[in-house]
């Protein structure tokens, strides 16, 4: 691609987050060939979100094959020890027993804050940035899960709990500064250097071949289709993915491949202009500059 050609794209695509009412931080690269990519920002430190699943899923799979923990031992999670949030065991109401693979199947499929930092407790963020540092990824790194992140917005905020820190957290009236909202606080990473933990994920190099098919099953179950999806045709293609929320920002990573061609890695951060919870433009661009660098990926044809 020539450079005019990659700027006239750069600008489409940063045309469409600003129509959208977001910033927003993208790379694109095409998996096992040359090394052509696409990029808005890729190297510009972004908040995590939930986005930090990924990298905890890997760190547990790393673990599983080095022996130092039984996948299909159980776990019972109680009701009082569990970190708010939507889905998963999060809404359930009684003791729940099952394994530590079922615990990070859930973490993916539904972004189960739950599920999450149970895991985390047992992985150790310590484990989770050894693989990241492993994996050659320097500027990535977790702090901590979602408990974390929502014990800080509380702080932060001058509320009591969750529910009062996200109402002043989504409220337009109210310019709230966070640390979760701070790249150099916060679980932070770059859009590159997710499209690179990907690459590692999709070559059998983030874990054994075993756990690694793992984390790319649980990635292509994934419930949400309102992102990353939502970009691309309903049939010919396949996209899996991970997503990250948290008030304002919205991201999320993943691979799309259509059929009979090379998979593509896409990262796509980002943080919109206002506050509220529901934002569909917002979520939906995420998809709209996903194809525009895919379709300039694909224009050679993989």
């Amino acid at each position: 691609m020539s450079e005019r050609a990659g700027n006239d794209l750069e600008r489409a695509i940063r045309r469409t987050f600003a129509d959208a009412g977001v910033h927003g931080r993208l790379h694109a690269m095409p998996l096992g060939g040359p090394a052509r990519e696409v990029g808005v920002d890729p190297d510009e430190p972004v908040v995590m979100a939930s986005v930090y699943k990924l990298p905890l899923l890997i760190a547990f799979c790393r673990l599983a094959d080095a022996g130092d923990l039984d996948p299909r031992e159980q776990v019972t999670v109680e009701p009082s020890a569990r970190t708010t949030g939507p889905t998963g065991l999060s809404i359930m109401r009684d003791p729940v027993t099952m394994s530590w693979r079922d615990l990070a199947c859930s973490m993916i499929a539904v972004s189960d804050n739950a599920a999450a930092d149970v895991l985390l407790r047992r992985v150790g963020v310590d484990r989770v940035n050894d693989a990241l540092s492993d994996l050659g990824l320097a500027r990535t790194r977790v702090h901590g899960g979602t408990a974390d992140v929502y014990r800080s917005l509380v702080a932060d905020t001058a509320t009591t709990d969750t529910a009062s820190a996200f109402r002043s957290l989504t409220s337009n009236d109210a310019a709230v500064a966070v640390r979760a909202y701070d790249a150099v606080l916060a679980s932070a990473t770059t859009a590159r250097e997710m499209t690179t933990l990907l690459a590692a994920v999709w070559s059998d190099r983030a874990a054994s071949p075993q756990q690694s098919r793992f984390v790319r099953e649980l990635l292509g179950a994934q419930a949400w289709q309102h992102r990353l999806r939502s970009g691309f045709p309903p049939v010919g293609v396949r996209v899996a993915g991970k997503t990250g929320t948290l008030a304002a920002v919205r991201n999320e990573v993943g691979v799309v491949q259509f059929d009979g061609e090379r998979p593509v890695a896409v990262a796509v951060f980002t943080r919109a202009a206002r506050a509220e919870e529901i934002l569909p433009k917002a979520d939906a661009v995420i998809g709209q500059a996903a194809r525009l660098a895919v379709a300039d990926l694909r224009s050679g044809r993989l």
